[in-house]
């Protein structure tokens, strides 16, 4: 089952040369796979009584063509496969005459929002999605590596979670990983660099009271922002031209 929504880029989703941002365009993919859930019943308004909700593990994505302010957007997503435990979700952002703005993979958890633990993904679940063979990287999902050296080398700064980070789940929303991201970047990097692709791994979540040390190293052209909290990585952010 394709799932398609109508969107258009407005004031809040512009940048540079009035064009879409980053977040932008992220935003229209989550919301378009969150209506697609809520239309076969686990949106967001099925989590109170359902006690389950969808969290997000990896986001990889590129963008082909930035559209402009006032752009009617056309967003399509599927589910792609589900396994026991994750699932994989794909995204096409489209002009009305089929010109592709950015494609987008991911992969997402079913947790009980009670237990704070995975659920696993039954039969009935799975037919509800009706998931298509369709992909939009012909190789799936990129790894994720960077040199460790790098890493221990690397600037260091801290963040500080702010209430507008925090989400329905009570824990940083995926899309301000994002904007945390790009308030660590030097400043020649996020005035200069207008990235096309944008690769999010979520490993642990941050919470309202933890304390974020970003650590921000450029390797083999990649921008990246690994966030720790107790020393322990909870996210990479990487960023491509």
């Amino acid at each position: 089952m394709i799932y398609k929504n109508n969107y258009k880029i407005g004031m809040e989703d512009i940048g540079k040369n009035s064009q879409a941002t980053d977040r932008a365009l992220m935003a229209i993919m989550e919301d378009v796979a969150c209506a697609h859930s809520a239309s076969v019943g686990y949106g967001v308004l099925e989590v109170e009584t359902k006690k389950r909700a969808w969290v997000l593990l990896d986001w990889q994505i590129k963008i082909y063509n930035r559209p402009k302010y006032g752009t009617e957007i056309e967003a399509y997503t599927w589910s792609r496969e589900m396994d026991r435990l994750c699932a994989y979700r794909d995204f096409e952002l489209k002009s009305e005459s089929g010109q592709i703005f950015a494609a987008g993979t991911s992969r997402w958890l079913l947790t009980d929002t009670e237990k704070r633990r995975p659920v696993r993904l039954t039969e009935d679940i799975v037919g509800l999605y009706k998931s298509e063979n369709k992909h939009v990287f012909e190789n799936g999902m990129d790894k994720l590596e960077f040199s460790e050296n790098k890493l221990k080398e690397a600037q260091e700064c801290v963040y500080h979670v702010q209430r507008r980070d925090i989400d329905i789940n009570s824990h940083m929303h995926n899309i301000n990983y994002l904007d945390a991201a790009y308030e660590v970047l030097p400043q020649e990097v996020y005035e200069n660099a207008e990235f096309s692709e944008i690769r999010i791994q979520y490993k642990k979540e941050i919470k309202p009271e933890d304390t974020v040390i970003c650590r921000y190293f450029e390797d083999k052209g990649v921008y990246f922002v690994v966030m720790l909290v107790d020393d322990k990585i909870h996210s990479v952010v990487a960023l491509a031209r």
